[in-house]
């Protein structure tokens, strides 16, 4: 009986041995592991020496179950201490490949189908992290109470800063005190339970430039839903809002000038049927004249018919100019005489508390249009600015040349690239607000009390300019004054000096120079910030000078550009402000405003450098390097002279 058990249970173990053998063997060697997964391998040769052994021992135990004497062959007894050998040389296998696997991963046995599904893992993860790490987009880990702990490649490009510099730091380091603000606001509400925020912001570069953003914000949650942080997803839509802001201004340009062409339409028509009538009345007065010579009375009243009709066949006029339906006579006409013809009939009729002058340019400017409706254009925007200083001023009327690159986008009506004749008539009054601006060119529009105007002084010039082929400009700011310019196609006259035309050399490359911008009109600071880093300078943008003095400090800067009139700080203050640190630092003024008005009401001095808007990418970069180019020692250290070669 004991030998029968002993087979059986020696059976029953080599079964098991061979079932754990099979069941490690074959995942093994269906997921190709069989060379390298050294472990599996001992441990399946552990099962089948032992499985083999007990089998030994299970035939053993059956050979001697018929035997009188149970005793072993000597045979039978070498066969298992061989294999004895074989098993411990299987156990030494299994203990060196446990050792290997226990200091290479950490674990004693891996499943070959829960490994696979960890390279797997890997695999994703590692496509995962490089996606993250080469996406245009930048992606930041923020901990809840507003501390960067992850900085991707995107970030580093759009911002500035690297990972080392940054991680660690507070993320209000890219934004102003109201964007710090918002910062918190969001995470709150992430904290509240919120899923995630989008929400378009500006924030700041490294340099101090600001970039417009669209942000996309989410909570960093743990295995129990808690939020422990927040990623930030942050992509620059600068151009894409330049780009809109472009196409609402050509829309909204487009739209002008149909709302002009409509109402020209409608003004001719009236215009036409009231000379109609106006000729009527007119001629029966005059036969009515005749009719009551003698008669005091009669003829005072109608003389006073007459007059009226006089006055609204002028109105008509105006009306048919406005709209094109006028008759005129074209010819090259030189805009410095009838500037000099303009300024002599102002001169005896303005008034004594207007200070007017004329500034004609140093060559001839010839344009081919009809000299009176030139004279009445100039008259027309004089009386304007004339009203519009009942206290008294100074009135500015100058000509030259201007150079257009076709993009300007407060042109009416547009127009293409090239050098034009200008002129300017720029007065210190009350100014206009931007809704007033937008209207001012349409027929009987007019700010004025009643009886004071007819509202078609400005449509008359409109269509006197539109119909000579060129365009206006109007700039101006409520309680600081109003500069029109008035562009016209250049005619060279026969044996004339050449008109200076704008350069035609490219401009030099800023060279990494920084030049701090300040403007007060983000849309405009956004433009001239594109033009200089484009053209190789480093760019810090302010919006007023407070902020452009704390951006001076912080950074320094080669050259200022600055806006001359700002809500806050003047760009002539700012600049005072800048030069008891830096006395030789270049400053490039700019305004809206002609440099004939600025230096005559002492804006400005008469030697400082101006540019005046609107201006091109060219002339702005040429202007800018002339600046620089005279004073190497400003904000910044100079460079060092080098070393004569001996």
């Amino acid at each position: 009986m004991p030998e029968q058990l002993f087979l059986l249970g020696n059976l029953g173990t080599m079964i098991t041995y061979a079932a754990i053998t099979v069941a490690i063997a074959v995942p093994v060697a269906r997921a190709g592991q069989l060379r390298s997964n050294r472990l599996a391998v001992a441990t399946a040769l552990i099962f089948l020496t032992s499985a083999v052994g007990h089998g030994l021992h299970a035939w053993l135990a059956f050979a001697n179950l018929d035997r009188a004497e149970h005793s072993v062959t000597l045979v039978w007894v070498w066969v298992l201490a061989w294999w004895n050998v074989v098993t411990g040389a299987a156990g030494l296998y299994y203990w060196i490949s446990r050792r290997r696997a226990l200091v290479e991963t950490g674990a004693i046995y891996s499943d070959p189908g829960r490994q696979k599904l960890l390279d797997e893992a890997d695999v994703h993860r590692a496509t995962l992290e490089a996606v993250v790490e080469h996406t245009d987009d930048a992606i930041v880990g923020i901990t809840l109470d507003g501390t960067i702990t992850a900085w991707n490649g995107g970030a580093e490009r759009l911002f500035g800063y690297t990972a080392a510099e940054i991680i660690g730091s507070s993320a209000s380091v890219l934004a102003d005190d109201p964007g710090a603000a918002e910062q918190q606001e969001v995470i709150r509400r992430i904290r509240a339970g919120e899923r995630g925020v989008s929400y378009e912001t500006r924030r700041f570069c490294k340099d101090g430039r600001p970039v417009e953003t669209s942000l996309s914000v989410a909570a960093i949650r743990d295995r129990s839903g808690r939020p422990t942080g927040v990623s930030v997803v942050a992509r620059d839509i600068t151009a894409i809002k330049e780009a809109a802001a472009r196409q609402r201004a050509v829309e909204e340009r487009t739209h002008q000038a149909q709302r002009m062409e409509s109402l020209g339409k409608l003004a001719g028509g009236v215009a036409h049927d009231f000379n109609n009538i106006l000729a009527i009345i007119a001629n029966y007065t005059d036969f009515a004249l005749e009719e009551a010579a003698g008669n005091e009375s009669l003829t005072g009243d109608l003389t006073h018919v007459r007059t009226a009709a006089d006055r609204a066949v002028h109105l008509t006029r105006q009306l048919l100019t406005f709209t094109r339906g006028d008759t005129i006579q074209p010819q090259d006409v030189d805009l410095n005489a009838s500037l000099a013809e303009v300024g002599g009939m102002l001169g005896r009729t303005i008034g004594e508390h207007i200070t007017l002058i004329t500034v004609p340019s140093a060559e001839p400017v010839v344009v081919h249009a009809d000299p009176g409706q030139i004279q009445q254009v100039l008259l027309n925007l004089a009386i304007n600015a004339r009203d519009a200083m009942p206290d008294g001023g100074t009135l500015v009327l100058e000509t030259d040349v201007a150079g257009l690159d076709g993009g300007e986008i407060d042109m009416q009506p547009p127009l293409p690239a090239g050098t034009y004749a200008r002129l300017l008539v720029s007065d210190t009054g009350e100014g206009m607000s931007a809704e007033v601006a937008a209207h001012i060119f349409e027929p009987f529009y007019t700010t004025k009390p009643r009886g004071k105007g007819t509202g078609l002084g400005l449509s008359t010039v409109y269509g006197i300019v539109a119909e000579a082929g060129g365009s206006l400009n109007v700039y101006s700011e409520p309680g600081v004054g109003t500069t029109f310019r008035v562009y016209l196609p250049l005619v060279t006259a026969p044996g004339a000096a050449t008109v200076p035309g704008p350069r035609s050399a490219a401009p030099p490359a800023g060279g990494g120079r920084t030049v701090l911008v300040v403007e007060d009109e983000p849309a405009l600071a956004r433009v001239v910030t594109r033009i200089l880093a484009g053209a190789g300078y480093t760019v810090l943008t302010a919006t007023g000078g407070p902020q452009a003095l704390t951006l001076f400090q912080q950074h320094g800067c080669d050259a200022l550009l600055t806006d001359v009139i700002m809500p806050e700080m003047s760009g002539r203050r700012l600049a005072d402000l800048i030069h008891e640190t830096v006395p030789t630092l270049p400053v490039l003024y700019m305004s809206g405003y002609s440099n004939g008005l600025l230096g005559t009401t002492h804006v400005l001095d008469g030697d400082i450098a101006l540019i005046e808007k609107p201006f091109t990418a060219h002339d702005l970069l040429h202007r800018l390097a002339e600046i620089i180019k005279p004073v190497i020692g400003t904000g910044h250290p100079a460079p060092a002279e080098p070393e004569p070669v001996p």
